[in-house]
């Protein structure tokens, strides 16, 4: 009977947590969005071919709730695996 209570009442701590859980996954997610706007982004060579780096780099003028981004003389939405990576 004892390892019931014991059970039940680990089941309401652990639903407890998880409701701060999905809150700190929100934040983190806010955290690691790959472009801001007015942020400079290089498309890469596969998408833009014959094209100097000079020629692909865009910036970013908008990021919309999907992740994606509106450019600076660039028509259409653009997802970020379309951009090379950034170096740091």
């Amino acid at each position: 009977m004892a390892a019931g209570a014991f059970g039940t009442i680990g089941a309401v701590l652990m639903k407890k947590k998880s409701g701060s859980g999905r809150k700190r996954r929100e934040m983190a997610a806010l955290e690691n969005i790959w472009a801001r706007p007015g942020m400079r982004v290089i498309f890469r060579a596969e998408v833009m071919p014959g094209r100097e780096t000079s020629e692909r780099t865009f910036r970013v003028v908008t990021l919309l709730p999907s992740g994606r981004v509106l450019l600076e003389g660039a028509s259409g939405e653009h997802a970020e695996k379309e951009f090379e990576r950034i170096r740091s």
